[in-house]
């Protein structure tokens, strides 16, 4: 199938993936890495209270969460500055001291409230509102700060010795050695596809018992757009595998020494919300062209059962082919796009639910403003369902006409003989001409002379006809023998000879320009004559003896 890839690409990810989960699962003690809901800082929360505003934080060790305080909005920021540097000078100093000194971490009270000292050194006072985000009272949120001090801050010396960075260092070697060899699997294999869809096609015959012969060029054709459809999305998927690779693989690496992992906490805060948009425009990406190698599939499929498509030509197919499948990406890579940018906005952390309700109230309005755009929409897609015309084909609406360049939902445009571009909204079309509809007729008329032998020139037509349709270059696109119809009236040019010749769709110019020059030259080796506009005055005698009397006498 097609779409093995995607079970392929899978285990790729998944590889990575679970790299990832292990880098969260892994004690402390060992792999020496946080969780990630530990490296992410969580918003400040604010009360909805206008008395009493909180705003809540983390104080950080090494990259990792110690604990949680609180703090009015005005006063957290200084507060917060505070504790984080007298943490980090007490840190430095007990770092300094003998790999042997033990860490000691004291609660005294001063002013009836709870202060904590680290070997000695102020630290910092709890309150009553860091004692709430505990829900227990400040004295025994005053311990579990100072149980969760004592323990990191022990474990944060332990890592800053020199055969734990040692054995640190191996894990990130071996990581190393594993993201190059995973790294080359998927590049080998993004080789090994590519050399395998160098010609998909080559040796595929088109899905199914196609229903003409002329259909196949056209089968053929949609699997290979099909083909560089998936081909472009295994392309993507294989970056995306790669990029995890070596960027999950680079985090972990940061995670493992106590210098490095502050970093992880700066690249997620940095990176979070433009790897989100990342994953949401990939994705939708993605989607456009997974959809487009799905409509291509069941375009295929349609010609090959013969439910919809069964015309008479290629060349009509081809038309009908590119309208409804570029009406249907169009529609469907708008689709996608709203959902992504819907999407996009919820990955911000924007409430989308009001949005909608607007818009739907603007979709309203807009809708009772703009009934012709409605109309318009409504019109085109039964042109389209109805098969009324296609892109490709010579169209005549009312006093304009041309061949159709550009066909959706709202409008269509034509380009004339002279090379201007009309465009002409859907709704406006009432009633459409199509020259080109599954096969057209170039509807001759030859001016014969009067005086000639009208049988012989009949049977030069005739045969003339009968010739060409005998060419192979013409007989593709003669689908009849050539009709003498015979003589269709008498005009002042002459006696007016008619010929219908049937031909494939857009043909009839250029067939009925070729048997115009022959008819040319045969009718000049046959002696027979174009006749041209003329004209014959017949005067009355007895008028013609009083002119000439009335000019004698005036003359005498």
């Amino acid at each position: 199938m097609r779409f093995q890839f995607l079970a392929l690409a899978l285990p790729a990810v998944g590889i990575a993936s679970s790299m990832a989960i292990a880098v969260v699962s892994v004690p402390k003690a060992t792999a020496q890495i946080p969780s990630l809901p530990q490296l992410l800082p969580s918003p400040s929360s604010v009360s909805n209270d206008a008395n009493n505003r909180l705003v809540t934080g983390w104080i950080y060790l090494d990259g990792r969460r110690l604990f949680q305080i609180a703090a009015s909005r005005s006063n957290f920021p200084e507060r917060s500055e505070d504790i984080q540097k007298k943490l980090e000078k007490i840190a430095q100093n007990y770092f300094q001291s003998p790999a042997k000194t033990a860490v000691k971490v004291e609660v005294r009270e001063a002013n009836g409230l709870p202060v904590i000292y680290v070997n000695g050194q102020y630290l910092m006072t709890i309150t009553s509102e860091d004692a709430g985000l505990r829900e227990v009272d400040i004295w025994t949120s005053a311990n579990q700060i100072k149980e969760s001090l004592q323990e990191d801050l022990q474990q944060a010396k332990q890592e800053r010795q020199t055969q734990f960075l040692i054995d640190q260092g191996k894990i990130a070697a071996g990581i190393g050695l594993t993201m190059i060899v995973m790294s080359w699997g998927v590049y080998s294999w993004q080789r090994r596809s590519k050399n395998d869809a160098v010609h998909p096609l080559a040796s595929q015959p088109p899905r199914g018992p196609l229903p003409t012969a002329a259909a196949q060029p056209i089968a053929t054709q949609l699997n290979q757009q099909e083909h560089r459809h998936i081909q472009e999305v295994k392309r993507r998927l294989f970056q995306l595998t790669q990029a995890g690779i070596w960027g999950g693989g680079s985090f972990f690496i940061l995670g493992l020494f106590p210098y490095t992992r502050p970093f992880q906490v700066g690249i997620l805060t940095a990176a979070q919300f433009p790897l989100r948009l990342g994953v949401v425009f990939l994705g939708t990406y993605v989607a456009i062209r997974l959809i487009y190698a799905l409509i291509d599939r069941f375009t295929t499929t349609l010609i090959s059962s013969g439910a919809l498509l069964t015309p008479e030509s290629s060349e009509r197919l081809q038309l009908r082919v590119s309208t409804f499948s570029g009406v249907t990406k169009s529609i469907a890579t708008g689709i996608c796009v709203g959902v992504g940018f819907l999407l996009a906005l919820v990955s911000l952390g924007i409430d989308i639910v009001p949005l909608l309700a607007g818009a739907s109230l603007v979709g309203v309005a807009v809708s009772l403003a703009s009934q012709n755009l409605i109309k318009d929409a409504i019109n085109g897609f039964l042109i389209i369902l109805e098969d009324q015309y296609a892109l490709g084909d010579v169209i005549t609406v009312g006093d304009v006409g041309g061949l159709v360049e550009n066909l959706n939902l709202r409008m269509t445009q034509v380009r004339d003989s002279e090379g201007r571009l009309i465009t002409i909204p859907n709704s406006e079309i009432k009633v459409v001409a199509n020259l080109s509809s599954r096969w057209s007729r170039a509807d001759l008329t030859i001016p014969i002379a009067y005086q000639a032998d009208i049988e012989k020139a009949l049977k030069l037509i005739e045969s003339i006809g009968f010739d060409m349709d005998k060419e192979p270059q013409w007989e593709r696109q003669i689908l009849e023998t050539p009709q003498v119809l015979g003589i269709d009236q008498f005009g002042d040019r002459g006696l007016i000879i008619r010929v219908w010749i049937k031909t494939q769709p857009l043909k009839q110019w250029d067939v009925a320009r070729e048997f115009r020059r022959r008819l040319k030259v045969a009718l000049d080796e046959a002696g027979i004559s174009i006749s041209v506009p003329q004209q014959a005055i017949w005067v009355n005698d007895e008028q013609l003896l009083n002119f000439q009397s009335n000019g004698n006498g005036k003359a005498n």
